[in-house]
Formats: structure tokens, C-alpha cells, sequence
């Protein structure tokens, strides 16, 4: 009785395990293949549970039907129309849309189409960079590389089993050697600017303050003539004042004079003078008036 229970229990399990290796789980992100004795049979698309025959009649090799990405491996440089070397980093998003052709050419390892499919983009960049000049390549022509890139990818997609969705540059850049000259060369342009704006500098320097050398003379010539006018005008009026006090009385203007005169004599203590006491120079001193004025 235990061994016919065993037996059953055992026959249970087997038809489980066979029920089991017979359904497969197709997920909306992957294609399923189903092989029968090595050859492709059915490419299952649509998502949800399915059946199949146990191994080995039919196995199932599930490929993923998502867009992935193959970046540039390595920065290699590219010769522009004008001979200048660029490196360029770029990246392509690509997608399999027959997953026959796609296992005929590449098995069913994703990286034996990348490892295929990266030699044929750089040639491509390497055509499409070659027509055009730097300045295209950065900045003018940009678009229109990426787009011819995709263009000659597209006949090498089909026979990948595979489609081309974008091509990008990341990245463009000078070699290493060729940035050095380039860098020089813009240090040399940069100083010729400095040097020029110093000597436009220096000059417009020399103009202003020649300007103001001239403002200031001319306002200092000006300024010593209305001094002078201002000046002699004053010493008219004072010589105008004097001769009308002094003519009022010439005794007191002969007096005044004296006194000048014996101030500007007498000015340094030092100063030694033989001079007659009884002269008419110290008139005033003796108390004298004024000498007598002469007949007409």
C-alpha cells in the first residue's frame, strides 16, 4: 500500500514538473523565442502566459525588446576637412525590432550586436565629420552629422535585426596635442588684446592729461590778468585817495613821507648810516615843517 502511494505521489510530481517545463511567462518588455530541436519555431510578442512542448522539443530564449543604449568605447580621433584632429564621444539608441535576423546575425547575446555595431558608428561619425569643418562639427553642421550618421546606420540596422531610434554627440573636443597649440594660441591672441588696449589706454592718458595742462595754464593766465586789473585798478584808486588827502595839507603828506622814508632807512638794526644831522633828511625829526614852497 506505501509503495503504491509512493508511486503515485511520484507520478504526481513528474506530471507537475512536465506541466511546469510546458507554460513560460512572456513579460511586455521581451520578446520570447521559441526554439524546437534548435531551429526558431515562434517569436512570441504579445505578453501573458503561454504553452509549449517540454524540453527537449521546444526551449524559449527571451530578448529584450526595450531601447538601449551603445556608447563610444574609447575616444578615437577623427581628421576634419581642414585636418584638424577631433575626438568625439558619442552614443546611439537602438532597439531590436526582428528578432530572427537579430539571432542570425548576432545569437542572443545583446553585446555581440554592440561589439559588431561599434566599429560601423565610428566609421560613420568618421565620414560624416571628414566633409565638414571644425567650426560645422561644434556648433553649425552638429545636427546634420548626427543625422547622416543615422542615415548610413540604417541599412546595417535591418540586417541586424535591429533599428536606429537617435544618434548623439556628447561630447567634441581637440586632441590633446592640438589643444596645447590651440590654447597657446588663444593666450597669444589675448595678450595682442591686452597690448592694444593698454597702448589706447596710454595714449588717451597722454590726451587728457595734456587737456588739463592746457585747462590749467589757460585758467591761471586768466586768472593772473584779472589779478593784475583787479591790482591796478586798487593802486589807482589809492593813488587817487593819496593825492587827494595829501592835497588837502601838505604839510601832514610831507610828514607821512618822512615817516616811510625813515622806516624803509631804519628797517635792519645792523644797518650803519653817516649822514648829516642838520639835513634835510631828518627835517622831520627836528620838528620842522615842510620846506617853503618855491616862487612861480
Amino acid at each position: 500500500m506505501k509503495n503504491r502511494i509512493g508511486l503515485i505521489a511520484s507520478s504526481i510530481l513528474l506530471l507537475l514538473v512536465i506541466a511546469s517545463s510546458m507554460l513560460y511567462v512572456v513579460d511586455q518588455r521581451k520578446f520570447a523565442v521559441v526554439y524546437a530541436l534548435g531551429e526558431i519555431k515562434e517569436v512570441v510578442a504579445e505578453p501573458g502566459l503561454k504553452f509549449k512542448l517540454p524540453p527537449p522539443f521546444q526551449n524559449v530564449v527571451f530578448l529584450d525588446r526595450r531601447i538601449l543604449t551603445l556608447d563610444s568605447p574609447e575616444t578615437r580621433p577623427i581628421f576634419t576637412a581642414e585636418k584638424k584632429t577631433l575626438v568625439i564621444d558619442w552614443l546611439v539608441k537602438w532597439r531590436i525590432t526582428d528578432p530572427r535576423q537579430f539571432i542570425r546575425n548576432n545569437g542572443v547575446d545583446v553585446r555581440n550586436a554592440e561589439n559588431r555595431l561599434t566599429p560601423i558608428v565610428q566609421a560613420a561619425f568618421n565620414e560624416e565629420v571628414t566633409r565638414r569643418t571644425v567650426r560645422g562639427v561644434l556648433s553649425t553642421e552638429r545636427d546634420k552629422v548626427m543625422e547622416g550618421v543615422r542615415a548610413r546606420l540604417a541599412d546595417d540596422a535591418k540586417n541586424f535585426g535591429i533599428e536606429v531610434v537617435d544618434v548623439r554627440v556628447k561630447r567634441v573636443d581637440f586632441s590633446a596635442n592640438i589643444t596645447d597649440s590651440v590654447y597657446r594660441r588663444m593666450e597669444s591672441e589675448r595678450k595682442r588684446v591686452a597690448n592694444e588696449l593698454r597702448s589706447t589706454g596710454a595714449a588717451e592718458g597722454e590726451t587728457i592729461r595734456a587737456d588739463a595742462d592746457r585747462q590749467r595754464d589757460v585758467i591761471i593766465a586768466e586768472a593772473y590778468r584779472e589779478a593784475q586789473k583787479v591790482k591796478g585798478e586798487g593802486d589807482a584808486k589809492a593813488a587817487a585817495l593819496y593825492a587827494a588827502a595829501f592835497g588837502r595839507d601838505p604839510q601832514f603828506a610831507h610828514f607821512y613821507r618822512s615817516l616811510e622814508a625813515y622806516r624803509q632807512s631804519f628797517r635792519n638794526k645792523s644797518d650803519v648810516m653817516v649822514v648829516d644831522p642838520n639835513s634835510e633828511f631828518f627835517r622831520a625829526m627836528r620838528g620842522l615843517g615842510a620846506p617853503a614852497a618855491a616862487p612861480r
